[in-house]
C-alpha cells in the first residue's frame, strides 16, 4: 500500500497535517496499521527507541537494537513484524521530493548518500548521539506547530538539515570505528580478491563485481563504493580491475597461456575486451607486455 501524502501519513498518529510537504509522528502513538507492508512515496528518517519487533526494509530483515536510526527514499517498501509484548517508541520524519526542491537544503542533498544504502545499514547510536537526535526531531516538531510565518519553510529545512547532518557525521563514525578501518579493509579485499582470481571461480563465473564484494562485506554496492572510495581513494571498479591487471601481468610472465586463454581464465567473455582494459591501465598491449617493452605496475 503506497503512502504518499501528508494526510495520509498523518492519519496513522491520528494527527492534523500542519505542513502539505512533510510531518514528524511520535511511533508511541502510531496505529499499528503504520508497521503493515507500506511503500512511502518519500524520503524518511525513522529512530527505533525500542525493539518491538522485527524490521523488514526492501525485503530484507534488518536486525536493530534500540536507539537505531534508519532511511527510507521515495519508493521503498518498509513493514514490521511487531513483538506485542513491546510498545512501540521512537520518531518518524518524512518529506516530500518537492520540500527541497530549489533550496540550499536540495543543493546539498547529496552528501546525505546513504539514503541510497539499500537493505541492510543502519545507524546505531550512542547515549549523547541519541539526546542530539531526539532534540533535532522535537525541534522540527515544534516548528510543525509553531504558528506558520515567511520563515517557516526556511526553518524547518534547517532543521531538516541538521537532522540529516547529525545522521552522515554519526554513521560514518560507526563504521570508522568498525572492523573496516582502513587497513583491515584493504587487507580483507585484497584477500578476497587475490583468492576469487587465483581459484578460478572467474573462468567459471565471471569477473568479480563491486555487488559480488560488497555481498561479502555484508554492505549494499552503494555503501561498499563509498567506502572504497572514502579508504582507498579510488573507485570500487578501478579497485578490481587494477587486480585483474596484477594477475594478468603474473599469467603473462610466469605462464605459456594466450591472451586468449588469459582472458577467459579472468572472466572476459572477449579477448578484445580484456586487450583494451590492459591498455587502458598500463599503456601496453598483453603481447608487448609479455615481450618485457615495459614493466607493468598497475
Amino acid at each position: 500500500m503506497p503512502v504518499t501524502t501528508m494526510e495520509e501519513f498523518n492519519a496513522y498518529f491520528r494527527q492534523p497535517t500542519m505542513h502539505p510537504l512533510m510531518a514528524v509522528g511520535d511511533l508511541s502513538r502510531a496505529s499499528l496499521s503504520l508497521y503493515e507492508p507500506l511503500r512511502f512515496d518519500m524520503y524518511g528518517v525513522v529512530l527505533m527507541d525500542s525493539c518491538f519487533g522485527e524490521l523488514v526494509k526492501a525485503g530484507t530483515a534488518i536486525r536493530y537494537d534500540a536507539g537505531t536510526i534508519f532511511w527510507l527514499r521515495p519508493g521503498q517498501h518498509v513493514a514490521m513484524n511487531l513483538d506485542y509484548s513491546v510498545k512501540p517508541r521512537g520518531w518518524m520524519l518524512v518529506f516530500r521530493p518537492e520540500l527541497i526542491e530549489r533550496t540550499g537544503l536540495g543543493r546539498d542533498f547529496y552528501m546525505f548518500d546513504f539514503f541510497n544504502h539499500d537493505v541492510n545499514e543502519a545507524l546505531t547510536l550512542s547515549p549523547a548521539e541519541r539526546g542530539i537526535i531526539i532534540n533535532s526531531f522535537s525541534n522540527i516538531q515544534a516548528e510543525l506547530l509553531s504558528r506558520r510565518d515567511y520563515l517557516s519553510d526556511h526553518m524547518l529545512r534547517l532543521g531538516i538539515g541538521a537532522l540529516l547532518s547529525y545522521c552522515k557525521r554519526f554513521f560514518e563514525r560507526q563504521f570508522e570505528e568498525g572492523s573496516t578501518r582502513k587497513s583491515d579493509f584493504k587487507a580483507q579485499l585484497d584477500l578476497l580478491l587475490d583468492n576469487y582470481l587465483s581459484s578460478g571461480s572467474s573462468s567459471q563465473q565471471g569477473q568479480p563485481t563491486v555487488a559480488w564484494c560488497a555481498g561479502r562485506f555484508h554492505l549494499s554496492p552503494n555503501y561498499f563504493g563509498d567506502l572504497v572510495r572514502r579508504e582507498l581513494h579510488v573507485t570500487a571498479q578501478d579497485y578490481i580491475q587494477q587486480k585483474l591487471v596484477t594477475k594478468a601481468c603474473q599469467l603473462l610472465t610466469t605462464t605459456p597461456m594466450t591472451v586468449a586463454e588469459i582472458a577467459e581464465e579472468l572472466g572476459f567473455s572477449y579477448p578484445t575486451h580484456f586487450a583494451r582494459m590492459f591498455r587502458r591501465k598500463t599503456g601496453l598491449s598483453p603481447q608487448q607486455y609479455r615481450q618485457g617493452l615495459h614493466c607493468c605496475a598497475p
